[in-house]
C-alpha cells in the first residue's frame, strides 16, 4: 500500500522534461491541452496520496482508531515509516495550502485592479485604451473580455502590428487561456516539481496565441517582427496584471519569433512524447486508486467488517 501511494508522489519529476520535449514536437494547443490536463491530474493525485499517509498515521493513533471504530489493528508498515510520511505529508499540506491561498489573494486583487482600470475607460468593442507610459498590453478575461492595451505600447508599433497584437491577445480570450495558467498555478502549489511546468504551460499559450495570430493575419513573419518589438518595448515595463492573465509580451520570446519564421509541423515523434504523457497520468491515477481501495479495504477489515 505504501509503495502505491508513492508513485503520485513520484511521477511529477518526470513532467517537466516531458512538458518542454512535448512543446517541441506537439502543435501548440496540443501540446497546451495534453501538459495541463496531465500537470492538473498529477497534482490531484499528489494530494490524494499525501492525504491517505494522514489517514493512515492518523489511524495508528489509540484517539483516532477509537473514533473511527477500529476493534483490530490497522495492518500498515511499520510505524518508523508510517508515522514519519504521516508527519511529513501533514507539514507538505499545510504549505500548499498555504501558498495557494496566498496566491489566490494576490492574483483576485490584481484582477480586481485590472478590471477596475478597465472599466473606468472607454472601449471600442473589446479593445480598451490606457493613458500610461509603459508599454503593455494583455488579454483580461471576464464579462465581458477586454484588450487592454497602453498608449505607450500602441505608439511603438506601426498599423500592421498593432493588427498582429490585437488579434494575438483576442485568440488568448476565444480561446480560454486564462484557465489553463489558472490551471498551471493550481498545480505549482500541489507538488514542487510541477512549478517548472507552470512556465513550459504559459509558453504553450503564447504559441498557441501566436499561431492563431499569424493565420488570422495571414503573414507569419509580420507577426514575429510584432511580437518581437512589443516584447521589446515593454521589456522595461513593470505590469500588475494578475499572473493568469495572458500577455504577447511573455515567456521566452527568441523562442517564439524563431517558431514563428519556422515552418509549423509535427514530427512524428510527438506520438511518442504523447504516449508518455497519457501512460504517466494513467499510470499514476492507477496507483491513486489502488493504493486508496487497498487503505480502505485494510481499515474495514480493522473494524471487523470483512475478513482479511
Amino acid at each position: 500500500m505504501t509503495a502505491l501511494l508513492l508513485l503520485p508522489l513520484l511521477l511529477p519529476l518526470a513532467l517537466p522534461a516531458l512538458a518542454r520535449r512535448a512543446l517541441d514536437r506537439l502543435a501548440p494547443v496540443l501540446a497546451l491541452w495534453s501538459v495541463t490536463v496531465c500537470a492538473v491530474v498529477l497534482a490531484g493525485c499528489s494530494l490524494a496520496a499525501l492525504g491517505s499517509f494522514v489517514l493512515i498515521g492518523l489511524l495508528k493513533m489509540p484517539l483516532f482508531a477509537a473514533l473511527g471504530e477500529l476493534i483490530h489493528p490497522l495492518r500498515t508498515a511499520s510505524d518508523l515509516v508510517v508515522l514519519p510520511a504521516a508527519a511529513t505529508s501533514v507539514g507538505a499540506l499545510a504549505v500548499c495550502g498555504w501558498t495557494l491561498v496566498r496566491s489566490v489573494l494576490h492574483q483576485t486583487r490584481a484582477f480586481r485592479a485590472a478590471r477596475t482600470q478597465a472599466g473606468h475607460r472607454p472601449a471600442a468593442g473589446d479593445l480598451c485604451v490606457v493613458e500610461s507610459s509603459r508599454p503593455d498590453a494583455y488579454a483580461l478575461p471576464g464579462r465581458p473580455h477586454r484588450i487592454v492595451v497602453t498608449t505607450a505600447m500602441l505608439r511603438s508599433l506601426d498599423g500592421p502590428e498593432r493588427e498582429v497584437l490585437f488579434a494575438h491577445e483576442r485568440a488568448h480570450n476565444d480561446g480560454g487561456h486564462h484557465y489553463f495558467l489558472a490551471a498551471a498555478e493550481l498545480a505549482a502549489h500541489c507538488h514542487p516539481a510541477l512549478r517548472p511546468v507552470r512556465e513550459t504551460i504559459r509558453l504553450a499559450v503564447e504559441r498557441a496565441a501566436d499561431e492563431a495570430a499569424a493565420v488570422r493575419v495571414g503573414d507569419r513573419r509580420l507577426t514575429a517582427r510584432a511580437i518581437a518589438r512589443a516584447a521589446l518595448a515593454g521589456q522595461a515595463a513593470h505590469s500588475e496584471r494578475p499572473g493568469f492573465v495572458a500577455a504577447a509580451t511573455t515567456g521566452p520570446v527568441p523562442q517564439r519569433v524563431q517558431a514563428l519564421l519556422a515552418a509549423p509541423h509535427v514530427p512524428r515523434a510527438g506520438r511518442t512524447i504523447a504516449g508518455l504523457l497519457i501512460a504517466c497520468t494513467a499510470v499514476s491515477c492507477a496507483a491513486s486508486v489502488v493504493g486508496m481501495a487497498d487503505f480502505h479495504h485494510r481499515v474495514e477489515i480493522a473494524q471487523g467488517d470483512e475478513k482479511p
